[in-house]
């Protein structure tokens, strides 16, 4: 029996594919217009969220990231500051399955709580990465360093993070709840008396 289910797995290629492929066409422009690397927190950290309400795996948000980082070589070969986004893909993974013990999905409120702040902290690390390893330095100094360009990504968390709450609300609200989109075995159980 694999770890991810059919549908885990179509759910994963889905927000990474639409991560990666979103991010690839429309960031790039937005960044060279603004200077604001806001779009690609906005797109990625929504797409994160959804995911991480919607598969609650330890390594789905891991693989989604990396699946993302590869669609956003093909589409972009120089795009390597993408690899920030891979890490912050990586921690958000290992915090939302470090909170899995509190059940921070059990009410709207704490769901929309946890994951905005681990958003805003996700994108904060990928700024951070991207600051120190892939940002020219004169670049970087006009926004007070790396932390600077940290905290300019953790906006784009903030927009993201609540977008992608927002959708979870919206599902929840219309009581759709994750194990109706994935089709869990007590769902079919469920169906079949």
């Amino acid at each position: 029996m694999s770890y991810f289910s059919s549908r885990e797995l179509a759910a994963i290629a889905l927000c990474a594919s639409l991560w990666g492929v979103l991010n690839s066409i429309f960031s790039p422009t937005f960044f060279r217009l603004t200077g604001m690397p806001f779009l690609c927190d906005l797109i990625g950290f929504s797409a994160l969220t959804l995911a991480a309400w919607w598969i609650r795996k330890l390594g789905a948000i891991t693989v989604i990231g990396l699946i993302a980082t590869a669609i956003n070589f093909i589409i972009i070969p120089g795009g390597f500051q993408f690899i920030g986004f891979m890490g912050a893909s990586i921690f958000f993974d290992l915090t939302t399955t470090g909170l899995r013990h509190m059940n921070p999905f059990r009410k709207v409120e704490y769901t929309f709580a946890s994951l905005l702040l681990i958003s805003i902290a996700s994108a904060a690390v990928a700024g951070y990465i991207i600051g120190v390893f892939f940002m020219a330095g004169s670049a970087l100094a006009k926004w007070g360093g790396a932390l600077g360009w940290a905290g300019l990504h953790s906006i784009g968390g903030i927009i993201g993070g609540s977008i992608g709450a927002f959708l979870i609300s919206a599902l929840n609200s219309r009581k759709i709840l994750n194990h109706e989109l994935l089709g869990t075995e007590k769902q079919r159980q469920r169906g079949s008396r």
